[in-house]
C-alpha cells in the first residue's frame, strides 16, 4: 500500500527566522508548524511535551523575539530549531516530536501521512 501524501503549502510562505502553522485536518486548530532557520525548513507536531499543549501564543506565533528558539505559550520552555531539543523550562530534555516532509518540485511542503519521523530540510 501507498502512503498518502499531503500538500500543506508552500515552503517559501515560512520565511528565514519564522514559523507557520498548519491544519492539515482541517479542525480549525494548527497541529503541526514549521521553522525556517539557518536555511533549513524543519516541522514539528505542535504539542509542548511537558503538558501536551499546542505551542504558540497566537497563530504563526511558534518563535521568541530574536526568532531563534521555538517557545511553548504554556509555560515558556525553549526549544532549540534545529533539533527540537529543550533548553530551558520544565521540559528541559524532552524534545518536540518531528514530522516527516519533503518540498516537491513546485516549492510545497508535502507531509507523508503514514511516514516514519524522520525529515528531510530543504533551503
Amino acid at each position: 500500500m501507498r502512503d498518502a501524501a499531503l500538500r500543506l503549502g508552500p515552503a517559501a510562505e515560512v520565511p528565514e527566522g519564522g514559523a507557520r502553522g498548519y491544519d492539515p485536518e482541517g479542525r480549525g486548530q494548527d497541529t503541526l508548524f514549521a521553522v525556517r532557520s539557518g536555511g533549513e525548513l524543519r516541522l514539528w507536531r505542535d504539542r509542548c511535551p511537558h503538558a501536551g499543549t499546542p505551542m504558540a501564543w497566537r497563530r504563526h506565533a511558534y518563535l521568541n523575539a530574536a526568532g531563534d528558539r521555538i517557545v511553548c505559550a504554556a509555560h515558556g520552555a525553549l526549544f532549540e530549531t534545529g533539533t527540537g531539543m529543550c533548553v530551558q523550562g520544565p521540559c528541559l530534555g524532552q524534545a518536540l516530536q518531528p514530522v516527516a516532509f519533503t518540498v516537491d518540485d513546485v516549492g510545497d511542503i508535502v507531509l507523508m501521512r503514514h511516514a516514519s519521523a524522520t525529515q528531510e530540510t530543504s533551503p
